[in-house]
């Protein structure tokens, strides 16, 4: 069993409360937006980080960063990538390989929007886990964690960090 942390749209902002959670994740998952490297490099001095470059991503982490990570977490076929869109409004750049070779779990990040949802077309869970950062619209920063036991998505929690 994996106890995994999700977060997305730090731009460059980390704070105690992120890396509290991060200490208590087997793993630390970014749907991009980073910001700087120093934010993914605290992260990882922690725990083993998985994670994508986002639109406002420099070069650094552009060259550290795919674009889309899949990979298998247990028995689940994950896919995180930036701007990837949500069930009925995958993002063109994603929407043919979604449809032709769903993964268990899509993840995405860029619209700061909370969102958890089944593709019961497609069989499979989208989640963005909001923006943990200070940059953007959004009032609330958030972030989601959930443990992947075998092939089975469970205890999924939201977690609040505060109003930015």
């Amino acid at each position: 069993m994996k106890k995994i942390l999700l977060l997305s749209d730090t731009h460059g902002y980390l704070d105690d409360r992120i890396l509290k959670y991060t200490a208590e994740a087997d793993e630390v998952w970014h749907a991009g937006d980073i910001g700087t490297l120093q934010v993914s490099n605290a992260i990882k001095e922690i725990k083993p980080l998985k994670a994508v470059y986002g639109n406002i991503d420099g070069g650094g982490i552009r060259k550290e960063f795919p674009l889309n990570n899949r990979f298998r977490c247990e028995e689940v076929d994950v896919w995180i990538t930036h701007i990837g869109g949500y069930p009925g409004r995958y993002s063109p750049a994603v929407k043919e390989e979604i449809k032709a070779n769903p993964p268990k779990i899509f993840i995405s990040g860029h619209s700061h929007i909370l969102k958890v949802m089944n593709d019961k077309k497609l069989g499979l869970l989208h989640m963005n886990p909001g923006a943990a950062g200070k940059q953007g619209f959004h009032q609330m920063r958030t972030m989601l964690r959930f443990k992947i036991d075998g092939e089975e998505i469970k205890d999924l929690e939201v977690i609040e960090l505060g109003k930015k």
